[in-house]
């Protein structure tokens, strides 16, 4: 029979959803700090204060515990876009959105090395799941990137890529710079970077198709104007 409650250290016992989460919770630490390959069973249990037969009563293996932190996390990632999304106005929402990936990076536990530098990124499905949070994230960049340009959706995904790839990338090197640079400095010119992006490409109608309007005045005044 599945365990429901099992004892802790202290003779306690925890709710299954509670003590999956602290051994979720140990887990990260030991990812975190040694990765996949180096890290064990043994570790994560002792971590946590458990027997290692309780901690196969939550996960079948190492694997998929991994998976299940890879799927805790990036869902997290992907709120926090889905929260910038719900905003009306445009460059709150690019602000927002690139807010997002800092925050992402600076939360305790360093969750992030899980998503941006896994080393066992080539396991199909922890690529899977890896692949469609990027996917998840150019996409939603996407459906700002073409309410303000004439893009494509298959063009502004693209843009959409690069663009999420910038926040990301920004946000991992200022985490290791943030003695020398605010995480408020990082992410307006991070944020003005990618407005101003936008003025590579027109608003309306496709210059290949013959329209007049030149790419980016418009788009620059309405997108990416200040750096603030």
């Amino acid at each position: 029979m599945a365990e429901q409650t099992t004892p802790t250290a202290r003779g306690q016992r925890l709710p299954r959803s509670e003590r999956r989460a602290q051994l979720l919770d140990a887990a990260l630490g030991v990812f975190v700090e040694n990765g996949y390959h180096a890290a064990a069973m043994d570790d994560i249990a002792g971590r946590a204060g458990v027997s290692k037969p309780v901690l196969y009563q939550h996960f079948p293996g190492k694997l998929e515990l991994y998976l299940a932190l890879i799927d805790q996390h990036t869902g997290e990632l992907e709120q926090l876009v889905r929260d910038a999304l719900a905003l009306s106005d445009n460059k709150a929402r690019i602000n927002t959105m690139t807010r997002a990936y800092f925050d992402f990076v600076g939360q305790e536990g360093a969750a992030f090395r899980l998503i941006f530098e896994s080393d066992l990124a080539n396991e199909p499905e922890v690529r899977r799941r890896l692949d469609q949070i990027d996917l998840t994230c150019a996409e939603a960049m996407a459906e700002i990137i073409r309410s303000e340009t004439s893009m494509e959706q298959e063009e502004a995904v693209l843009v959409g890529v690069a663009f999420v790839g910038l926040a990301q990338t920004s946000a991992r090197h200022w985490l290791t710079h943030e003695a020398t640079v605010s995480k408020e400095t990082a992410v307006r010119i991070t944020a003005a970077l990618i407005r101003r992006g936008f003025g590579a490409f027109p608003l309306v109608g496709r210059a290949d198709h013959g329209d007049t309007e030149r790419p980016g005045d418009t788009a620059r005044e309405s997108v990416g104007s200040d750096a603030g």
